[in-house]
């Protein structure tokens, strides 16, 4: 008997109808930069407008790309079959990082493997990250889905995110202005975003706990506080780019992931400053306490292995620090000056 793609586990017309369910969730994220080319082999995007009441009129543009994942947050959308959010978590990891240069995010691709072909469950996904694209103001240009039997589980999947933006070169930001004096603006996170989950499912597994467990201290099950999508910050960098248009006010950004505050923001300080930041300056999110307390694990590795409260700081010149943080708080974004620049050699002092 002959052999067929589908006896090896790929459904061709299973998988037509699946590609079939994405170009609208791609049209929605377009903006009039994008050129039509559904069914051509790669996306196409102007660097700029055609019309001058939109131009941007660049001088010296410079191209800024970005690639990452969600991680092992996936094996709770798996194992509790809600896939909706984590493609805003895909969005948002690599958006968050472009935004570090002050770009702007231009557009994203995706790429989704999967153990077997499910048009529901990838809708499901590609429309999280849809929905991360109109947050992040990208347009979802293309992407690849792989089916790849014996690669994966068949209810396992994996995805990988790929972002680019644009900074004017003269506005690119690379923390070299930050100086003694600055303050540091923590921006706050929608809770455990997507770093550390190895060891909050290793808290689970020890405690005897599983996804659905109800935990009175976080309000509901378990699942629906841990799989709450990673925030995303364009709206809230942009407010503060276009408020102060003719100073550079922004000396420097950091996105807060696995490491922390410590070993993210140290990564944009020069040599001869460290930032100075008061842990109690913001309020603790219940999540990390309730971690800490389950899986007795040290304030250190707290602080290492999660965000703990805050998903992206700024350094701003002390001048404007409160009406950045006025502004941000008036907009929706919960913000706060958590510390300051000192005198140092490069680190980070909690």
């Amino acid at each position: 008997m002959a052999s067929t793609y589908r006896d090896a586990g790929v459904d061709l017309d299973i998988y037509a109808e699946s590609m079939g369910r994405l170009p609208a969730l791609m049209h929605r994220t377009f903006s009039p930069r994008v050129i039509r080319s559904d069914g051509g082999f790669a996306g196409l995007f102007r660097l700029d407008f055609d019309g001058k009441l939109f131009a941007r009129n660049y001088r010296e543009p410079v191209l800024v790309s970005g690639t990452d994942g969600v991680g092992t947050k996936l094996k709770i959308a798996q194992a509790t079959g809600r896939h909706a959010t984590v493609g805003i978590d895909l969005v948002a990891m690599c958006v968050n990082d472009l935004l570090c240069t002050g770009a702007e995010p231009l557009f994203f691709l995706d790429y989704v493997a999967m153990g077997k072909d499910d048009p529901d469950r990838l809708e499901q996904i590609v429309r999280g990250i849809s929905d991360g694209c109109v947050v992040a103001d990208c347009s979802l240009l293309g992407g690849e889905t792989a089916i790849m039997p014996d690669m994966y589980g068949i209810e396992d999947y994996d995805l990988a995110g790929f972002a680019v933006g644009v900074v004017e070169r003269a506005k690119l930001l690379d923390g070299k202005s930050i100086s003694v004096g600055d303050k540091v603006i923590g921006l706050a996170s929608s809770g455990v975003h997507s770093n550390g989950f190895s060891l909050v499912r290793k808290v689970l597994r020890d405690a005897g706990l599983n996804f659905d467990s109800e935990v009175p201290e976080l309000g509901g099950v378990v699942a629906d506080e841990l799989l709450k999508p990673t925030t995303i910050y364009s709206q809230a960098v942009r407010l503060v780019q276009t408020n102060y248009r003719v100073k550079q006010v922004i000396h420097g950004i950091a996105h807060i992931t696995g490491g922390g505050i410590e070993e993210n923001l140290d990564r944009i300080l020069p040599k001869n400053v460290d930032a100075k930041i008061d842990p109690k300056a913001w309020p603790a999110l219940p999540v990390f306490d309730w971690l800490q307390r389950t899986g007795d694990i040290q304030t250190s590795e707290m602080r290492r292995v999660f965000n703990m409260g805050i998903g992206m700081t700024i350094v701003v010149s002390p001048y404007y620090s409160q009406s950045v943080v006025s502004r941000l708080v008036d907009s929706g974004q919960a913000a706060y000056e958590i510390g300051e620049i000192v005198p140092g050699t490069g680190k980070v002092q909690l």
